[in-house]
């Protein structure tokens, strides 16, 4: 669209020039033989296009504190403004930032963290009490309370932070790339942060500024390195979509797995941005259908979760038949293989056991009206192998009623997973996520041990998958769209669609002692 808009003013420039209309001073005018007399002396002086200036869209209702605010808008602009101890890529792989160097204790229960020689957008030192400050404030926030469940306290203690853990963790600086902020602010609307760019205020709006005494400027491997990014107003994400497709906007993150998507339909350049949402199915083994664990081992192979991600998803979201994300270094392909769709395997094991046209109650939430057209789907799944569906969609105080009482057979769920993919939440007793009688002590304590050893992930999820209370579908993504040529190098990582490194690796910063 801004291609289509940019030759009609070329259109409508070159038709004021043959009708003799007068152009302003200074306005870009193509030239040719067309306007020449062969002398030269009417040749008109070109100037070259505009150089494209990035600028982004905010949401002013909402907070820009990173740990309160849940606006993706907002949460678009963090990384710009803020950095954690670490950073974390698309690979999974985490990278030092404000942390210099940290040890771990030998039973891996104790971590502490050394602070690199950073500064605050005020010129004032970051302290190990701003840390701590900070994953307090992001232990009591809805949007990274759980991924800290594990620690136990967060103290400063003298230029170091130490965290106490109550389960050994092998990788915790996966979890810690949460923005730091000023001890004194982690309540403010805009916290100071020690990121390459600072919320201004101008004549003409608001804008981030790049921070000409950066503290890491000559280290950062920055995809952004404009002066200034102008701040354009949007609540909505149609209004998010109309600023990028007619006016001025360069870049915006949109969420192709929500109910008020609005479609983009402009030239662009778009990444996909994995975010962490979870969408599986849980399976009460109490009802009386999947109390058999053959029948409930199949179950897996009913779901066309390509389908889905085609269907629902626009392609962004990750099939995934193990409860990790199939871009994280957990994720075992030839296991995953064992679990796919094959609609004959269900339909078979449901043969086998005399229970085809058997009843099934599945419980949705009706407040996520995708989530319930997606249950629908699933639902047509189910029946076309021989079960008979009823569809509970409910509202979301009913359907949680509804997953604690245990008062279903099947529920579609959707959870932001934890970046270490941790399964603790779902087979511990009284766990946030445990329904249905899912507690497992056996499960759990090879949960806790994949903290400790990522290569026990592996008999984890297979365990997992036998077991069959919990039925992964997807990981969904965020689609990022940016005018074409108009940004390079970009590779969107979750939470953070500008990562940057500083040339540092983890092994650089892990010290003995």
């Amino acid at each position: 669209m801004k291609r289509i808009l940019a030759l009609l003013l070329c259109a409508v420039l070159l038709c004021g020039i043959f009708s003799g209309c007068q152009e302003d001073e200074g306005a870009y005018i193509p030239t040719g033989d067309a306007l020449d007399d062969g002398s030269g002396s009417n040749m008109l002086p070109t100037q070259p296009p505009k150089e494209q200036q990035l600028s982004m869209v905010y949401s002013p209702s909402a907070s820009l504190n990173p740990f309160q605010t849940q606006d993706l808008n907002n949460r678009t602009l963090l990384p710009l403004l803020y950095q954690g101890l670490f950073s974390v890529g698309r690979d999974y792989a985490p990278t030092p930032i404000l942390c210099q160097r940290y040890t771990v204790s030998p039973d891996m229960k104790t971590y502490t963290f050394y602070l690199a020689a950073a500064r605050f957008s005020d010129g004032t030192t970051v302290t190990a009490a701003d840390v701590a400050a900070s994953y307090e404030a992001a232990r009591q926030s809805a949007y990274y309370g759980g991924r800290l469940q594990h620690i136990l306290t967060v103290t400063a203690v003298g230029a170091a932070v130490v965290m106490e853990l109550d389960t050994p963790f092998q990788n915790l600086p996966l979890l810690l790339d949460i923005p730091i902020v000023k001890a004194s602010e982690v309540d403010s609307a805009e916290p100071l942060g020690t990121g390459p760019y600072v919320m201004d205020g101008s004549l003409t709006g608001r804008r981030l500024r790049r921070q000409a005494a950066w503290w890491c400027k000559d280290t950062a491997d920055l995809v952004v390195t404009s002066a200034y990014i102008p701040l354009v107003k949007a609540e909505s994400p149609s209004q998010v979509r109309d600023e990028f497709e007619f006016r001025d906007v360069g870049l915006v993150c949109a969420d192709p797995g929500s109910d008020h998507y609005a479609d983009y339909r402009c030239d662009y350049e778009i990444w996909d941005c994995e975010n962490g949402y979870f969408l599986y199915m849980g399976v009460n083994a109490k009802s009386k259908l999947f109390e058999d664990d053959t029948v409930r081992r199949a179950l897996t192979h009913a779901i066309d979760r390509d389908t889905i991600v085609e269907e629902f998803y626009r392609g962004f979201a990750r099939s995934a038949t193990l409860p990790a994300s199939p871009t994280s270094p957990y994720y075992d392909a030839t296991l995953a293989g064992r679990y796919g769709y094959d609609s004959l395997k269900f339909t078979t094991a449901l043969t086998d056991a005399n229970l085809q046209g058997a009843p099934v109650t599945m419980v949705i939430n009706s407040d996520d009206s995708l989530r319930v057209r997606l249950g629908r789907r699933i639902a047509k799944m189910l029946r076309e192998c021989g079960l008979e569906v009823t569809l509970l969609e409910l509202t979301t105080a009913k359907f949680t009623e509804h997953l604690i009482w245990g008062e279903y057979d099947l529920y579609l769920g959707q959870t932001k997973m934890s970046p270490n993919m941790d399964l603790t939440p779902y087979f511990k007793q009284y766990g946030s996520l445990n329904y249905g009688g899912m507690t497992d002590t056996t499960i759990h304590a090879m949960a806790r041990e994949a903290l400790a050893n990522s290569g026990n992930y592996y008999n984890l999820h297979e365990m997992v998958m036998e077991d069959a209370q919990l039925i992964p579908i997807l990981f969904r993504s965020y689609a990022v769209y940016a005018t074409r040529g108009l940004v390079t190098d970009l590779s969107p990582a979750r939470d953070n669609l500008f990562f940057y490194t500083l040339g540092r690796t983890l092994a650089d910063a892990h010290s003995e002692g």
